[in-house]
């Protein structure tokens, strides 16, 4: 009898990289080294991608990367971060340490891991209402009051916004919203039905685009992403795929060209070095692209205003622009962030043309500029309740504020919004006797309490100047109660 022979395989050989490297994944957090920040050093077998994920988990925890230094190049991934928490002081939060360790050893950063520390996280505002969540995505030229208009129409149609995140850039809007409805469960008719609306709120603006023509109905999208479970915060479900919300919203604005702005032109300014600057000067955000021939990269430069999560922001986009950063450095100085990073396209190839160069400058600059919100923050907690959102938010343009970004989320039986607004006019100044009004007036005995930042953009009142806004705490106060009356008497 004839004998067959197979070949064989070695049962470790999927493990063969541990084997002759150690571990895949090494993880150090040094809270010795440096006095004021803790370096975390990650020495792990390089994927495509890799370093977003990384910087992911890291931004996920409210860390602020001051310095990094990267390096990818044959096949191997190291990194160097130092970072600090969300006070400016090094990491101490065991828990946190020990999270980070877990999630970059054993997963090297998986979207599945920041999720799971965000569920098992009471800091995190994650909901608690077992029932399902459908995600919608929506884009669309903005205009002044779209967003509240987007609340108006989730209201009328009875749907309770569990979560919801928007941004406004270069007159376009991107956001991704999580609702609560019982009837949309299985039921196609239902989704379409919300689909259909939404799309008629978006496309019902006569305003022109900043290039002046008239809008591309082509950039007014709805999509209704399907179920998710209510542990899935933070996280968007792309069939089998979990995508960070903040990731989903850049690749939305990309989507739409939020990049081509209203003065679009050369993209290649020429830089003025940093020692040309006096002090306290301001520097706007200059992107410059220079070749590496001797190594075939392109080195990609960054210089603008710090803040946090700017890393991931420049990260994010180079990725989603389907580009490999072999090496990369980051720093910042008296408040400005200075980023090199030498990339290639995935394909292997350098950036050759000039279009090229300038779309990667533009696109770069407008993930900077996306989360450089504009107005002052309000914070504002309430009792959640379907109808609370789009009551705020009309409130608030008809008084004269457009919100710029937006970030809601659910805690509890408690509702906590964060928008940014500023005047009809574009002013991000707002006059002190608003905001004492607004706080002294809300945060009585209404149930919805408010909280002012960025205080820097707030002026003092005059008494020789009378304040535009300086009677919108009692409007606002007096309509929300208005508001509240009501629909206790409908209950």
């Amino acid at each position: 009898m004839k004998k067959i022979c197979w070949p064989y395989f070695d049962p470790e050989f999927d493990n063969l990289p541990e084997r002759i490297y150690g571990p895949t994944c090494r993880v150090c957090i040094d809270n010795e080294t440096w006095e004021d920040c803790t370096i975390v050093k990650v020495d792990s077998v390089n994927k495509q991608g890799l370093l977003l994920e990384v910087v992911q988990v890291l931004t996920d925890v409210n860390l602020t990367i001051t310095k990094s230094y990267i390096s990818s190049d044959a096949g191997w991934f190291m990194d160097v971060f130092h970072v600090k928490d969300e006070h400016g002081n090094k990491l101490t939060d065991q828990k946190v340490i020990n999270y980070i360790q877990k999630a970059l050893s054993t997963s090297t950063g998986t979207p599945d891991s920041a999720k799971a520390y965000a569920n098992n996280n009471p800091t995190l505002f994650s909901p608690t209402n077992p029932t399902d969540h459908t995600t919608i995505e929506m884009t669309g030229t903005d205009r002044p009051g779209l967003f509240s208009e987007i609340s108006a129409a989730l209201a009328d149609l009875h749907c309770n916004i569990v979560e919801a995140h928007a941004w406004s850039h270069n007159a376009r809007l991107a956001c991704v919203a999580q609702i609560s409805d019982q009837s949309t469960d299985h039921n196609p008719h239902r989704l379409a039905t919300i689909e259909d609306h939404l799309i008629t709120v978006l496309r019902a603006t006569t305003a022109l685009s900043p290039c002046g023509k008239e809008p591309n109905n082509g950039q007014q999208e709805v999509k209704t992403i399907g179920l998710l479970g209510s542990g899935d915060h933070n996280y968007v479900h792309q069939g089998t795929m979990s995508t960070n919300v903040e990731r989903r919203l850049h690749q939305l604005m990309l989507s739409i060209r939020d990049f081509d702005g209203p003065n679009d032109g050369p993209q290649s300014s020429p830089r003025t070095p940093l020692g040309l600057y006096s002090e306290g000067e301001w520097r706007k955000t200059v992107v410059w692209i220079e070749s590496c021939e001797e190594k075939g990269y392109s080195m990609v430069s960054i210089e603008c205003k710090d803040r946090r999560r700017l890393m991931f922001d420049t990260v994010c986009t180079l990725t989603d622009l389907q580009y490999v950063i072999f090496h990369a450095s980051a720093s910042a100085q008296d408040g400005y962030a200075f980023q090199e990073y030498f990339i290639r396209h995935i394909d292997g190839d350098a950036l050759c043309t000039q279009s090229e160069k300038e779309r990667v400058i533009k696109c770069l600059e407008a993930a900077i500029e996306r989360r450089v919100s504009e107005g002052i923050r309000l914070e504002l907690c309430a009792d959640d309740r379907i109808g609370l959102l789009s009551d705020i938010t009309r409130v608030l343009r008809e008084n004269g504020l457009v919100v710029v970004r937006a970030d809601v989320a659910t805690q509890g039986e408690k509702s906590i919004n964060a928008f940014y607004v500023r005047d009809i006019s574009g002013n991000e100044v707002v006059d002190m006797d608003f905001v004492e009004s607004m706080k002294r007036e809300l945060m009585g005995s209404n149930p919805i309490y408010v909280q002012v930042k960025n205080d820097t953009r707030i002026r003092p009142s005059s008494p020789e100047r009378p304040s535009p806004l300086s009677n919108f705490g009692d409007m606002l106060k007096s309509q929300l109660e208005r508001l509240s009356n009501n629909f206790a008497k409908i209950k």
